[in-house]
């Protein structure tokens, strides 16, 4: 699944090629991947494309919005007029999510979803495995889906205090259960979740009520300045998500500290990163600058 910054990259490489642009029509494959009234689509123009957490919201000017979910296996892939099949033209192609040949074949296909034709180009929703979705619900009504309203403050919204308060509130928590809590912080996924803390030299396993003020503020820090540097870089570059324009983003290799480099050196203090098992995730740390192995919390073997 996406992680924030490879949804908000998302964002902003789509902006170019649809905004103000109007869609002629959908096309929905039958099923799940679609839902809602095509007739609130047609004809309407794209005025904003906005992101809650890990969802993109495309704003009609009709008063509807489509809300889009990549889930684990979707793809957006816009071609325009005159794009050529089986060539990169970044004016006239786009390509966002799970990386296929579906990038440079002909589409649509036995994977396609939902077709968005507007006069420039068609806009394609695939999904390999049917998990994610397109929802058509009234702009208005937005903030009161299930999904949406569920929905915590990212990080950059969040004070200090208001994590503090909520980590209080969930004191036996491991504080990476609490990161990874959409409804208590949104955005953070199990990437972010790891670099964040250890930015804040706190083991992942720590019961959040443990956490003093300064600790908690310190982690926030860097959810925001790590989350930062991975929208500027194009995102991770996790298996399965690239960037809009179909290269990979560099985030991993360029500044990633503990992610997948377990067995490798610490960047700060030279000790073996380690991997272990933290609310039910995969979790890298820093044994010397993270207050040692195991030590502050009960995890599963990895």
């Amino acid at each position: 699944m996406p992680e924030l910054p490879e949804v908000e990259t998302v964002r902003r490489g789509l902006r170019p090629f649809i905004l103000n642009k109007k869609i002629i029509q959908v096309k929905p494959e039958p099923g799940k991947c679609f839902q809602g009234d095509t007739t609130g689509v047609d004809e309407g123009t794209v005025v904003d494309i906005r992101r809650k957490g890990k969802a993109l919201l495309i704003d009609l000017d009709n008063g509807n919005t489509l809300m889009i979910h990549l889930r684990m296996t979707g793809q957006l892939i816009w071609r325009g007029q005159n794009a050529k099949v089986g060539q990169v033209d970044d004016s006239e192609q786009f390509a966002a999510g799970h990386p296929s040949k579906n990038f440079t074949d002909n589409l649509p296909n036995s994977q396609t979803r939902a077709t968005f034709v507007f006069a420039e180009g068609k806009l394609f929703f695939n999904d390999q495995r049917k998990f994610g979705f397109v929802k058509v619900i009234p702009t208005c009504e937005v903030e009161m889906d299930k999904f949406i309203s569920e929905l915590a403050k990212e990080p950059w919204e969040m004070s200090p205090d208001e994590l503090y308060k909520k980590c209080q509130r969930h004191g036996r928590s491991p504080i990476k259960a609490v990161l990874l809590n959409q409804k208590l912080i949104a955005g953070l996924g199990n990437i972010y979740a790891d670099e964040s803390l250890f930015y804040a030299s706190v083991h992942p396993a720590t019961p959040a009520g443990n956490l003093n003020a300064g600790q908690v503020t310190k982690i926030l820090e860097g959810a925001c300045k790590i989350m930062d540097a991975a929208i500027e870089s194009g995102g991770s570059t996790m298996a399965t998500y690239i960037r809009p324009d179909g290269t990979t983003g560099d985030y991993l290799e360029r500044f990633a500290q503990v992610f997948r480099r377990e067995g490798q050196k610490c960047r700060r203090c030279g000790t073996i990163i380690e991997k272990t098992r933290c609310a039910g995730r995969g979790t890298h740390y820093c044994p010397k600058c993270q207050g040692g192995k195991m030590a502050l919390g009960a995890t599963e073997s990895a």
